[in-house]
This record gives structure tokens, sequence and C-alpha cells, in this order.
């Protein structure tokens, strides 16, 4: 596999979690923008994000706060959400928005990776 041109963005207010994912992913030769709020996320991102690995549990705006934001913005990026509890709305309500997976912390390596080459795939189709 070659250098993906990608720039994956992660939102999560931990620390450890959202330090170990960038680690993780810059290893596999993406581009990696991460911050620890969702407001921090919409005020500063640049337009070349391909994917996000968003957590859902934040203070101040959830994951899904911020999911409905980027789809009234005509945002159709896709969107990986993480947590380490799901519950039956949340997960529907996500599904609604267009996520394209949720994955349970802590996060399995390998299906991140391909359920980020899915959204990258889904993005340039």
């Amino acid at each position: 596999m070659g250098m993906p041109a990608a720039t994956i963005h992660i939102v999560d207010d931990d620390d450890i979690v959202r330090d170990s994912l960038k680690v993780l992913l810059e290893s596999r030769g993406y581009s990696v923008e991460d911050y620890a709020s969702g407001r921090d996320f919409l005020s500063r991102r640049n337009g070349n994000a391909a994917c996000l690995v968003l957590d859902n549990h934040m203070p101040e705006m959830t994951g899904l706060d911020i999911l409905r934001t980027l789809r009234q913005a005509g945002d159709n990026i896709g969107v990986i959400m993480i947590t380490g509890r799901w519950d039956a709305a949340t997960r529907a309500q996500a599904e609604a928005l267009g996520v394209v997976a949720f994955l349970d912390k802590p996060v399995p390596h390998q299906r991140l990776f391909s359920e980020i080459d899915r959204a990258l795939s889904l993005r340039a189709s």
C-alpha cells in the first residue's frame, strides 16, 4: 500500500485515546489532525478532511451534535464513531446521519484501518 493522501481527523476528549490513535494512523502513513473537542474541530478544521474518527461521549458537544452540525452544513465526510458505551437510540440517530461504522473502545486497530479504507472509498465514489 502506498502513502495515503487522506487527512484523517480525530475528535476525542480523552488525550490518551486521541494521541494513541494519532500515532497509530500516522504509522500507517495517514496525515492526521486531532482535536480535543467538537468546538475545536469545527472552528479549526480545514477543508482537506477525508475521514473523521469521532468520539460520541464528550462534554459540551457530543459526537452526534458534531455530526448533525456537519450534515446541516452539507458536509458528507465519512464518519467512524467510537465510544465505550452505545445505546440503541444513539446508534439509530447516527445511522440516520450516515455514519460509516461504529467501533467500541478500545478501538480494534485492524477494524479501524478497514473502516477508514471503506470511508475513503465511499467518498471517492
